[in-house]
């Protein structure tokens, strides 16, 4: 009797556990599929923490749709981080289209963080990527904004490690600054724009991208400011400050050495009444020590009024003499 227990819970073990490991609603449908896998891939899967519906329901429809993928390289995929359903849905959409793509590629491209199954779609149907407003300056100096509507496809070969859109559209705005800032006058922009998009497609601009360039079409172009006028302008009054500045110099200058010599001739008369300082004193001591009489005294003074007479007829021939000072 226990031994039947024992058998009956085992076969209930063991039927427990082929459940849990094998989901056989999957199983059934990849048979029914066409697609060659057993229970212990199943079990692999478990053990190695693989969702089998991750990868056996992409597997189902990549053979439906004549594509013989191998679990092992789905697992290995889905165990990198990748999103396998996107790789086959990209894998699918490319053999639809005719477009050369093996699953190394395209597991490549998902992880390196690109959209594989939008690469395809966009190889498919081109998209239109707009530029923001570019400003630029004819040689006349007038200023003209322009925005282009670009026309990319995606080039499968270079998506990994190609530049992204952001590279395209910063090309493109360069390509358009050159154009524009060549021109010769800005009516030639306005009445030829799709000179601007000739000269910007000759530049190969999608050169290490992972794009394709398509087409650049001029969507709108406007008049800016005359760059070439303001610019004078402020040449103009760049020059004027430094006119004033140099003005201003030259007239310190002027005033300090106007102070300068003010400060000499007020120098030198301190020094000349300094000296006549001395005179009183020197005749004192003459008076002293009997080398000046009396006599030579008045006719120094008569000499020194006559002396202040001539020099007032001199200074204002319109005016009386000047009379020596009480006493002299």
């Amino acid at each position: 009797m226990i031994g039947y227990i024992a058998a009956a819970v085992a076969a209930l073990l063991f039927v427990w556990m082929f459940f849990y490991f094998v989901p056989v609603g999957l199983w059934v449908s990849a048979l029914a599929a066409g697609v060659p896998i057993g229970p212990m891939t199943f079990i692999g899967m478990r053990l190695r923490k693989v969702n089998p519906h991750r990868v056996v329901v992409p597997m189902i429809a990549a053979w439906k749709a004549g594509l013989k993928l191998s679990t092992s390289d789905l697992e290995a995929h889905y165990l990198a981080g990748g999103n396998v359903e996107r790789v086959a849905r990209a894998l699918i959409s490319a053999d639809k289209a005719e477009i050369a793509l093996d699953f190394q590629r395209a597991a490549a491209i998902d992880l390196a963080g690109r959209d594989v199954y939008d690469a395809v779609a966009m190889s498919v149907n081109p998209r239109v990527i707009e530029t923001p407003r570019v400003g630029a300056v004819a040689a006349d100096g007038i200023q003209l904004f322009a925005i282009a509507k670009v026309t990319v496809r995606a080039n499968i070969d270079q998506l990994v490690g190609g530049a992204t859109e952001e590279t395209v559209i910063a090309r493109v705005g360069e390509g358009i600054v050159s154009a524009i800032g060549s021109a010769n006058s800005h009516k030639e922009v306005l009445e030829n724009p799709d000179k601007i998009s000739t000269l910007v497609l000759e530049k190969g601009l999608d050169a290490g991208t992972a794009f394709e360039l398509l087409s650049i079409d001029i969507a709108d172009v406007d008049v800016g400011k005359n760059i070439g006028a303001q610019l004078q302008t402020d040449q103009a009054e760049a020059d004027l400050k430094v006119a004033r500045a140099r003005a201003e110099e030259r007239r310190a200058m002027a005033v300090a050495q106007e102070q300068e010599m003010t400060a000499l001739v007020q120098e030198r008369r301190a020094a000349v009444v300094e000296a006549e300082a001395e005179i009183p004193r020197a005749i004192a001591e003459a008076f002293r020590s009997g080398q000046f009489g009396v006599m030579d005294y008045y006719r120094m003074q008569n000499l020194r009024a006559d002396t202040r007479m001539r020099e007032g007829f001199a200074g204002d021939e319109g005016s009386p003499p000047v009379a020596p000072p009480a006493g002299e």
